[in-house]
This record gives structure tokens, C-alpha cells and sequence, in this order.
């Protein structure tokens, strides 16, 4: 067993910052009142986040892209069934296809914010771009679906952490910390220098300068 650098550091940071960000949500949002501009402010950091995960998935290192870990249907099927042996450094099938549908369901239910209203004294800084009844169908949507959603997946996820960490006697925790994993395979490690921090950095202010023209429109 070696140990090398899977995560790279911008991906470990926008990993605990969600993390952060979604209880600070979910918190705010049962707090009310003014709470509830802590709540939007809230949202526009995980659009934030998301926006630049999608982006570094694309561009980021070895084991950030979504080339690494999302696989076929079929591929996803034999790993449920156990007919494929080790999946390698970074995250296995059906761990992949986890993060691509969590990104998924941020994204709406951040975006759906966007234009959502409480029918009192809360909205969203786009509703008035739409006609009424599209932003209440959206405070739905956002309320009663994508809510809900996320909950699931943050308890599936919780879930797979405890089940390879009782069953299979790994831990997926303390590399999302760290950055390095124990592998038996001969993976090369994700480059995680300071050109790739700084490429990163760049990105999430680019970001954060699109949700903030996007926010005050």
C-alpha cells in the first residue's frame, strides 16, 4: 500500500465549504424572518461552488474530472453486482454518478431561488424578471422537490461513507481531508502544485463575479 495525492486541495476546500454552506441554509431557512438574507446569501455561495465544480470538472486535475468517474450504465450495474474488481484512486461508479446528481440538484435548487417567493415579505432577486405564477411554481419546485432532494442524497452519502467504512474497511473521509489515499494500484497522483491553486482561485472569482452580475440584474 503507497500512499498518493488524490484530492487536490481546491476540491477538499469546495467539498467542506458545501458542506458548511448547506447546513448554514438549511438552518436559516427554519430560523426565518431575517434570518432568511442569510439564507439567499447562502444559496448564492453554493451557486457559487457549483458553478465551479461543474468548471473544474472540466479543467481541474486527474481525479477532479468528471472523465475519471463517471461511467456507463452498464459499467455502474456490474460494480453494484460485484463483477468488476477495485475502481482505483478517486471515487468508485456509483460514487461518481452520486456527485454528478448532488452538483445537479444544488444547481436547481440554488437556481430556482433565484426566482422564488414566500408570498409575504421574501423573494428572490430574478422573480421580478418572471410573471407571478412561474415564481410560485419555482418556490415549489424549490420548496417541496429540490429541498428534499439534497436531504436524500446528503443521507445517502452518509450512508456509503459508513458502509465502506464498517464493510469494506475504508476510509473516505480522512482523504477528502489530507488530500492523499492509500491505493495498492500503480495510480499516478493529481497534480496539486501552485500554478493548478492558482488556476483555481481565478475560476472561483470568475464565478463568483457571474453570480454576483447574475444576483444584482
Amino acid at each position: 500500500m503507497k500512499a498518493i495525492r488524490v484530492w487536490d486541495l481546491p476540491t477538499r476546500l469546495f467539498h467542506w465549504a458545501l458542506v458548511v454552506i448547506i447546513a448554514g441554509a438549511f438552518i436559516t431557512q427554519y430560523l426565518g424572518g431575517e434570518a432568511m438574507a442569510w439564507h439567499f446569501r447562502f444559496g448564492y455561495a453554493a451557486l457559487v461552488l457549483v458553478l465551479f465544480r461543474v468548471l473544474w470538472g472540466l479543467i481541474g486535475p486527474r481525479y477532479a474530472r468528471f472523465a475519471s468517474f463517471l461511467r456507463s450504465p452498464a459499467t455502474i450495474v456490474s460494480y453494484l453486482r460485484g463483477r468488476t474488481g477495485g475502481h482505483g484512486s478517486g471515487h468508485n461508479p456509483l460514487g461518481g454518478l452520486s456527485v454528478l446528481a448532488m452538483l445537479a440538484v444544488i444547481l436547481l435548487q440554488a437556481g430556482s431561488g433565484l426566482f422564488s417567493n414566500d408570498d409575504i415579505a421574501t423573494e428572490g432577486p430574478l422573480a421580478h424578471v418572471i410573471d407571478k405564477g412561474l415564481s410560485d411554481q419555482l418556490s415549489w419546485l424549490h420548496a417541496q422537490v429540490t429541498g428534499p432532494l439534497i436531504y436524500g442524497l446528503i443521507g445517502l452519502h452518509l450512508l456509503a461513507i459508513a458502509y465502506h467504512r464498517v464493510f469494506k474497511k475504508r476510509d473516505l473521509v480522512t482523504p477528502m481531508i489530507t488530500g492523499d489515499q492509500l491505493t495498492e494500484s500503480d495510480d499516478l497522483p493529481a497534480n496539486d502544485n501552485a500554478p493548478v491553486r492558482t488556476v483555481a482561485l481565478l475560476l472561483m472569482g470568475c464565478c463568483a463575479m457571474g453570480v454576483y452580475g447574475v444576483v444584482h440584474w
